[in-house]
């Protein structure tokens, strides 16, 4: 790292870290039950607003990306070789911590989700930041497929939720009585978030973009892949838990996909040698713990989701940086390569041997509480022995990854690398050592922080007062058993790692990630082949399927409306009317039949200039006046342009000039109905009264007509100059086309 990187990597990291120190100074104030509010108006219109309120949640959630985030950039400083763009790879990671801090603290749910995407899309240029790897980019655009779909389903979810409850913020939502839980709309809406959630969160079947994002540099793995962007899903759940906790199917729903995605993960994780796909999929069985006690709803369920959350980021983002050190410096992380690095990367050893003890769930760290109160919630209810032996499971095989991620690499006898292997330096090994610290201080000072740290935190979650406790001792009973069992078979899982690894790649799981990729080839199939059907190269089939499109969906309105009805009023048509009606007609069907172009042109002319002959009729010379106007240079223009045409037409076959005439048919007819609707739905006030009334005072006008379309209608009036100027700019570009004589002739 040259000197300049050098000075200015704790200036990059100063900023978080003061927002960190920040977050820190509120925790008494939020401790007291009091929250931090702050709004500036966006969109005043729709009651839109850039709200931010601070709670034990989203402190809890800030502490986190403030003081991750200070340690990563400090990580990354060191990490980045020197021909990496350093510049651009920052930008990213502060942009992306801040979309992520804003997610956290919106109070408005539009707000929250343009922060939801940013993050979306930050993560997508941070895990394609090696943009020259193929797997970089096929990663990236994985996630953001994923992500992104999600996000969709979560737009839709919170629009309903913010139509059900007349209420644009999360805090109006938790209010008591603002949704009722057995609404059709509201359960929808609840489907619709949780789908946004999971595949954020990388649930099972979604989950299979987070190990493919380790195409990311590991500060990136580090980041967002076990301390921030996956745990947006969790916090979503967590934040809407008291306005949806109440929909019948939120347990259901989300306790058995979070339980699932918890058991299956870890046996994936059993299959992997590559440390960071490792670290990968243990994480997304962590996540899959925090949506399975989110699901539960119950205070000593969110009680555990606060302090595993807490955990997982402290021990796994060190992990994380561990795997990258060790990378860095031996050139591999085939966990079966590496061996006996304790004796030349001491520092770095001490770090990931501080993380995987709490990883384990050992105490005194703050893993060990965590799976403690994990086991207390699971202990209660219809299905507590279902839901107990699921996280044993869980718990027995996180303690065997924690031994063969966080000792395996450093015990042992010293193994060959492709690298002389050596120790990191401070700025790779300092970070992830100060994270396995605090993971075990955190844990020794538990019981001290659960009132002033994780209370608010549970309090926000559960949508009330709630008092929570931590200790080291659980008492006689199924707790501490569960807990000596999870660790003694932990012990023997460790030991016999190599045999479960050959049986868990003997399970028949059938990778999510092939499902993905033969989706994503049916797509690209079908794009090609209503490329082939559709953008053939016709200027004729592009408009018939404008055309039909919009006559299809107006009919569908006019019908499901009811609207298409029959105006009154035919008694009042004058005969010089209905002649000049026939006029158009004529006029119209001589166009179509018309085997010269002259013919046909003229014909059209005819047809425009009884259009304006009905404005004169119905007391509109201004507007007859412009149609006169257009409809003669119109006919001038085309005229002067078939000097570089044949003479005739080219002959078209009967079917297709029917096909044509049926176009033409469904759209005056479409054009026709949908005016009677407009006239049969008039109020009891003529819109020409409020214009009448309205053209002197609003737009100090006398003529009418000029203030319509200068000031009602001045947007429609600019878009038909624009129209009419683009069209001019193309007739001048055909006028100026000297084709060869034979092409003239042709």
């Amino acid at each position: 790292m040259s000197p300049r990187d050098r000075a200015r990597a704790p200036l990059l990291a100063a900023i978080p870290a003061a927002l960190f120190v920040y977050f820190l100074t509120l925790v008494p104030t939020i401790s007291d039950g009091s929250t931090v509010e702050g709004s500036v108006e966006w969109i005043p219109l729709l009651d839109v607003a850039l709200s931010f309120r601070i709670d034990g949640l989203s402190l809890i959630f800030g502490l986190l990306i403030t003081g991750v985030g200070a340690l990563v950039v400090v990580y990354a400083s060191a990490y980045l070789d020197r021909d990496v763009p350093r510049a651009r790879f920052f930008s990213f990671l502060l942009l992306f911590m801040g979309s992520m801090l804003g997610l956290v603290l919106a109070d408005d749910l539009i707000a929250l989700f343009v922060f939801w995407e940013l993050t979306s899309i930050t993560s997508f240029a941070l895990i394609g930041f090696e943009h020259r790897k193929v797997s970089a980019r096929d990663a990236a655009r994985q996630a953001l497929l994923v992500t992104g779909a999600g996000g969709l389903a979560l737009l839709a979810g919170l629009v309903l939720l913010a139509v059900v409850s007349d209420t644009t913020t999360l805090s109006g939502l938790a209010a008591p009585g603002a949704i009722e839980a057995t609404d059709r709309l509201v359960v929808a809406a609840f489907l619709l978030v949780a789908l946004g959630a999971l595949t954020k969160s990388a649930q099972m079947p979604f989950h299979f973009w987070l190990p493919g994002a380790m195409a990311a540099p590991t500060p990136v793995s580090a980041y967002l892949h076990s301390a921030t962007m996956v745990k947006a899903g969790v916090y979503l759940l967590a934040r809407l838990q008291p306005a949806l906790g109440e929909v019948e199917l939120w347990t259901p729903l989300l306790a058995t996909a979070g339980g699932v995605t918890m058991v299956l993960a870890v046996v994936l994780a059993l299959r992997e040698s590559d440390l960071k796909r490792v670290l990968a999929y243990s994480t997304i069985s962590a996540l899959g713990t925090l949506v399975f006690l989110i699901g539960l709803g119950e205070p000593a369920a969110l009680k555990a989701a606060m302090v595993f959350l807490v955990a997982h980021a402290l021990y796994k983002a060190a992990l994380f940086m561990v795997a990258g050190a060790v990378d860095h410096e031996t050139g591999t992380r085939d966990v079966t390569s590496l061996g006996g690095l304790r004796t030349v990367m001491p520092l770095t050893a001490a770090a990931a041997a501080l993380a995987a003890l709490s990883k384990a769930g050992l105490p005194p760290a703050l893993g060990f509480l965590g799976k403690e109160t994990v086991f207390a919630a699971t202990v209660e209810g219809e299905t507590a022995v279902l839901l107990s032996a699921a996280f044993l499971v869980t718990a027995i095989l996180t303690f065997a990854l924690a031994a063969l991620t966080g000792l395996r690499p450093f015990t042992g006898a010293l193994k060959p690398t492709p690298r002389a292997a050596h120790e990191a330096p401070a700025s790779l090994w300092a970070p992830p050592l100060v994270l396995a610290v605090l993971g075990v201080v955190a844990g020794i000072a538990g019981p001290w922080l659960a009132g002033p740290l994780f209370e608010p935190a549970v309090s926000a979650s559960v949508g009330g007062a709630a008092s929570v406790k931590l200790s080291f001792w659980p008492g006689v009973g199924s707790v501490l058993w569960l807990s000596v069992a999870a660790i003694g078979l932990g012990a023997v899982a460790s030991v016999e790692v190599e045999r479960l690894r050959r049986v868990a790649s003997g399970v028949p799981l059938t990778p999510a990630s092939d499902v993905y990729e033969r989706s994503l080839d049916g797509v690209n199939a079908l794009a090609r082949l209503q490329t082939r059907r559709l953008q053939n190269g016709h200027l004729s089939r592009y408009v018939a399927i404008v055309v039909l499109t919009v006559v299809a969906l107006t009919a569908v309105q006019l019908i499901v409306r009811d609207a298409a009805v029959w105006p009154d009023g035919w008694n009042d048509v004058r005969l010089i009317e209905l002649a000049v009606g026939a006029l158009v007609l004529g006029a119209g069907f001589a166009a179509a039949i018309a085997r010269s172009r002259l013919r046909a042109v003229l014909a059209l002319g005819a047809a425009g200039y009884g259009v304006a002959l009905l404005f004169v009729l119905f007391g509109a010379p201004d507007l007859a006046m412009t149609q006169v106007l257009v409809e003669t240079l119109t006919v001038i223009l085309v005229v002067a342009v078939f000097r570089h045409l044949p003479v005739t037409a080219p002959r078209t076959s009967s079917g297709s000039r029917v096909r044509h005439a049926v176009l033409a048919s469904a759209v005056g007819l479409m054009m026709t109905a949908l005016t009677w609707s407009v006239l049969a739905a008039r109020g009891d006030r003529e819109l020409s009264e409020f214009f009448l009334e309205a053209s002197r005072p609003l737009a100090e006008g006398r003529n009418v007509v000029n203030t319509i379309l200068v000031d009602f209608r001045a947007l429609d009036t600019l878009g038909e100059i624009a129209v009419l100027a683009i069209a001019a700019i193309g007739v001048i570009a055909l006028l100026r086309l000297r084709p060869h004589g034979d092409e003239v002739n042709s």
